[in-house]
């Protein structure tokens, strides 16, 4: 089963989508041991080869993302104050008061108008991003510019924690994913198989889309974070995906319809193998399997996800019993459709 210690270290790491290259060592230096073959795309993907027992009868590819959401800094002002945009889905009201690090070393804090000087109306309403800004200290422009750069990457300071059986962390999408496959091509398998972890998958899967058209397989399978909405305030009927219940898989989504046959095997595997499993009870959201799928003449896709609550915030919770039964599901679906089973 995949490490916790690998994926603090892939959690903590910095890797804003355009910017991973932290998380792409740490990545390489587990995996070439254990590869066949590697190669860096021009995007920066990894696309890596591990021979298995047999010859696969289906050319499949796992793939997981190693970019997380973040900001990036656009400007500085005279005050010494930065400015600064999102990269990735972000909601805006977990801005103000978060601390950050910019360009991986630099403390700061998003800075926002006080609540007491806010018209009555701006309290009701999202911050704008043109009224908020990073501050590191700075006095004036000129300091500033002696530690930060535009373009410089932000990424949000987290925790990692490991209690009452759940994951807190910064990244968890999809660096779960990324330890998952890590793990898997650490073993003996019983066929052939490719990995990819790409990159700028927050900002249109497009590293996904460069990654298949370079491995052509003829399936594959995508390991992900998904939405989990099982929290306070939010219906039963709209909660998608529960953290604990085990990992979800998707039948449609914004981007993608995935594979039927795949999907019922996957549920079937699940049920031999007494794995839990849910179905994401939503048709939202999207993945690398959007680019993947309709790479060349189409692939033909399934994707497993672990439920993650707080997703694209600062951080996120998944469960550790789903981490691991995800690694078992991913594993059991793509080893069957390597050796050419399709229900």
């Amino acid at each position: 089963m995949a490490d916790l210690q690998l994926l603090e270290r892939l959690c903590t790491a910095q890797g804003i989508s355009g910017d991973e290259g932290e998380v792409r060592e740490i990545i390489l230096e587990e995996i070439r041991p254990f590869a066949d073959r590697i190669t860096i795309t021009p995007l920066g993907n990894i696309i890596a080869e591990k021979k298995g027992a047999q010859r696969a009868k289906t050319r499949v590819l796992l793939d997981a993302h190693m970019d997380e959401v973040g900001l990036l800094v656009t400007g500085i002002n005279k005050d010494g104050l930065l400015r600064f945009t999102t990269v990735g889905g972000i909601d805006r009201r977990i801005l103000p008061g978060k601390s950050v690090l910019v360009a991986g070393k630099i403390p700061g804090v998003i800075g926002a108008k006080p609540i007491h000087l806010l018209e009555s109306d701006e309290r009701e309403k999202a911050p704008a991003l043109d009224t908020l800004t990073i501050d590191i200290g700075a006095d004036s422009q000129e300091e500033a510019e002696k530690a930060v750069s535009l373009g410089d990457s932000v990424t949000f300071v987290s925790l990692f924690d490991t209690a009452h059986g759940k994951i807190k962390s910064r990244a968890i999408d999809d660096r779960a994913g990324c330890a998952i496959l890590i793990d898997l091509m650490k073993k003996e398998l019983p066929y052939d198989c490719i990995f990819s972890f790409c990159v700028q998958e927050e900002v249109g899967l497009r590293g996904g889309k460069t990654a298949a058209f370079a491995a052509a397989p003829e399936a594959a399978v995508v390991v992900e974070s998904t939405t989990a909405a099982d929290i306070a305030g939010v219906d039963e009927g709209k909660q998608v995906c529960h953290v604990g219940k085990g990992p979800v898989l998707s039948f449609m989504d914004r981007s993608t319809i995935y594979d039927r046959a795949y999907f019922r095997l996957a549920q079937k595997l699940a049920a031999e193998q007494e794995i839990p499993c849910q179905v994401k009870q939503a048709v939202a959201g999207g993945n690398d399997a959007g680019a993947i799928h309709t790479s060349r003449g189409g692939v033909r896709t399934a994707a497993v996800s672990m439920a993650c609550r707080y997703l694209h915030a600062p951080v996120g919770m998944i469960s550790q019993e789903d981490f691991h039964n995800t690694e078992k599901l991913v594993e059991a679906l793509a080893m069957a459709i390597a050796g050419g089973e399709t229900e």
